[in-house]
């Protein structure tokens, strides 16, 4: 019972504060003057990774196993990997101007495990037989950083394609512009629009000389946060190989957890492979990290949607199921 009441007191805490740090964050983005607001979005962050913490363990010592057994305990655990990379990301970039896709993260991941689900849903049930081993805390926790990661650097990329595209879309028009008015005025008229072009060109690159250095920042970071990934994703289908072995004969069954887990898998290696060859980095590899972010959305989710496969522990369906029984029992 106590432990019970600790846990909803630190659920509805985490997700309370990560929504004043939410709002503090949209404030920032209209008044920038405001220097206390962004400090104390930042201590609002870590008063959510140690609410989440302690949720965590709260439930790991109620259940007696690793909380990790269900699609509420991946979400929880998924949400405080986001806390986790946004106060790194914090570490080495004082500005943090990519809170803005690492906190929305974090809260709308722990908004939808708190309030998309239903009560039963968070309760915590005794593990299946084929969970109870030893492989659990390594295999789940393994993905599940690997799948915070690369979410993290993918939308890094879809950020950086967006700050891309805007700029060259206003690049075009301009040029376009200048070639329509070089058919109607005379050459002297051309050389005077195409040199005040080219003044304003070198002032508005003076001026969005912030933005350069956002997408800068936005590359060096996914490319950083998706190579941790990729390691964790190796490792953690490395892992659940392993595992397998021991609670099914086989290393591989293509089930379709393992076999999107494997897309996903060989989606990142071509952005790895992309990031190498000077030709397609930037635009294109963050056009296969962007593809990527989809996958990792089926792999994780979508496969908890059908409630098909050997993987299905955490599904809608077994969870309902599951729950009915014990009651009827």
């Amino acid at each position: 019972m106590i432990f019970a009441t600790l846990e909803h007191i630190l659920t509805h805490l985490s997700f309370s504060i990560i929504s004043i740090v939410i709002t503090i964050h949209l404030m920032t983005l209209l008044v920038h003057e405001i220097v206390g607001l962004r400090d104390s979005s930042e201590k609002g962050m870590i008063a959510t990774f140690l609410s989440i913490t302690g949720l965590l363990v709260t439930r790991w010592i109620s259940s007696r196993h690793f909380p990790l057994s269900n699609l509420y305990e991946s979400l929880i655990f998924l949400s405080w990997s986001f806390s986790i990379i946004h106060m790194i990301s914090k570490i080495w970039n004082h500005k943090n101007d990519l809170s803005a896709i690492t906190a929305p993260s974090a809260i709308f991941t722990q908004g939808f495990a708190t309030s998309g689900l239903s009560s039963e849903m968070h309760q915590s049930a005794i593990l299946v037989p084929a969970l109870q081993s030893q492989w659990l805390m390594m295999h789940v926790s393994m993905m599940l950083l690997s799948y915070a990661a690369l979410l993290c650097g993918s939308l890094f990329s879809v950020a950086f394609l967006v700050i891309t595209f805007r700029k060259n879309i206003d690049i075009f028009f301009k040029s376009k512009n200048l070639i329509i008015k070089s058919f109607f005025f005379g050459k002297i008229e051309y050389l005077n629009e195409k040199r005040s072009v080219f003044k304003h060109t070198s002032f508005l690159s003076f001026r969005n000389y912030y933005k350069y250095q956002l997408t800068q920042r936005l590359d060096y970071w996914s490319y950083r946060v998706i190579s941790l990934g990729f390691i964790f994703l190796t490792i953690g289908i490395l892992s659940g190989a392993v595992w397998a072995n021991e609670a099914w004969g086989s290393y591989w069954n293509w089930d379709p957890k393992e076999t999107w887990a494997f897309i996903t898998w060989t989606i990142f290696a071509i952005y790895a492979h992309t990031r190498t060859n000077q030709s397609l980095q930037d635009t294109n590899s963050a056009l296969v990290a962007s593809i990527g972010f989809l996958i990792i959305w089926i792999c994780y989710f979508g496969i908890n949607l059908l409630g098909i496969g050997l993987h299905s522990y955490g599904s809608f369906t077994l969870i309902s199921n599951g729950i009915n029984s014990m009651r009827n029992t």
